[in-house]
């Protein structure tokens, strides 16, 4: 099927050896907490809490005009829940995430049975829909939130076992799930999803689907299918969406994505022939599917905040953290080279 195929895979390097032991340090701390009820438990008396309210981050706003994701200190929320009317075992729930540099343990927290405006008000925030805070949100910040959205909805759509439809319980971390009958372990899941930047030398190709804010268009994306290569769904989406048949594929990068449900993305560049770049768009996938030059791809990556209601529509692009704004500035950036 493809006259060329060139998977590129490049290893992360540690710049020094005292940043890679701390890294080690860390995972292997983070790994204890998931194993260790007891620890996990003290932890959380010390750790930081990133709240959500049904399923949407509370975010504040700093001195600068940015905004950041609030990490509160756990006493302060367990003060907060008090006020207003939690019997305070509501902080048990937190789910770990992660830990800082310095060894703090983080954890994410949805007060969605509490009243929303209370809680904004007591933590000097609100609570943005997690599409709007990547917008928001620098590229450090955005994947932090996001993986504890997709933690927390997991553990709310995981209640009970598919196989004896019996409750689960989790543990302290949170990162698993037991059936109170079987005994069957659940870990969070993610489902694999090809996203492709496809040019055809000149230009490259970006779609949109009728969800998407106007003016937005992204690198194509779909499910990878039971038993499917990497490759094949590439190809198959490619043709299924587009009709273009693929030439060559090279691998970018990867990253986990909450939408719909925790995807993890697989990024890649492909070509096809400048003989055979027309569209046959399938719209039930796609509302538009266009080819767009360097100078309008140079242009959207300029682009900071969508359009207001009321004004002409401009071709914007996806947040800067979005795998699918990756493989774009990587293939502007390529085009520049070879053009120079």
């Amino acid at each position: 099927m493809l006259s060329s195929l060139r998977i590129l895979l490049s290893a992360t390097k540690c710049p020094a050896t005292r940043r890679c032991s701390g890294f080690v340090s860390r995972m292997r701390y983070v790994n204890r907490l998931k194993e260790d009820d007891a620890s996990c438990a003290a932890a959380l008396q010390n750790g930081r809490i990133f709240l959500f309210h049904r399923l949407s981050p509370l975010l504040q706003r700093t001195e600068r005009g940015t905004f950041r994701p609030a990490a509160l200190i756990s006493s302060d929320v367990q003060a907060i829940l008090e006020r207003l009317g939690s019997d305070g075992s509501l902080l048990r729930e937190s789910v770990l995430i992660n830990c800082s540099e310095q060894n703090q343990a983080q954890f994410c927290l949805d007060v969605g049975e509490l009243d929303q405006e209370a809680v904004e008000e007591e933590c000097e925030g609100n609570f943005v829909d997690l599409r709007k805070s990547f917008f928001l949100l620098s590229g450090a910040e955005a994947p932090l939130v996001a993986q504890g959205q997709a933690l927390l909805r997991w553990h709310q759509t995981s209640r009970f076992c598919s196989a004896t439809g019996q409750l689960t319980h989790r543990n302290q971390a949170g990162s698993q799930r037991v059936c109170s009958s079987s005994g069957t372990v659940y870990y969070p899941k993610m489902s694999p999803v090809v996203i492709v930047l496809v040019s055809d030398g000149k230009r490259c190709l970006l779609g949109r689907q009728s969800s998407f804010p106007r003016g937005m268009y992204s690198a194509l994306a779909g499910f990878c299918d039971m038993g499917e290569s990497l490759e094949e769904a590439l190809c198959r989406e490619v043709a299924e969406e587009v009709g273009l048949e693929v030439q060559s594929i090279s691998y970018s990068s990867s990253q986990h994505w909450p939408f719909p449900h925790s995807s993890f993305m697989l990024g890649c560049h492909a070509s096809v022939s400048p003989a055979d770049t027309q569209l046959d768009v399938d719209h039930t996938e796609l509302e538009d599917a266009r080819w767009f030059s360097l100078e309008e791809i140079s242009s959207a990556l300029q682009v900071k905040t969508p359009p207001r209601r009321g004004e002409p529509p401009v071709l914007w692009l996806p947040p800067k953290h979005a795998i699918a704004n990756r493989l774009i500035t990587e293939w502007a950036v390529r085009q520049r080279e070879s053009e120079s």
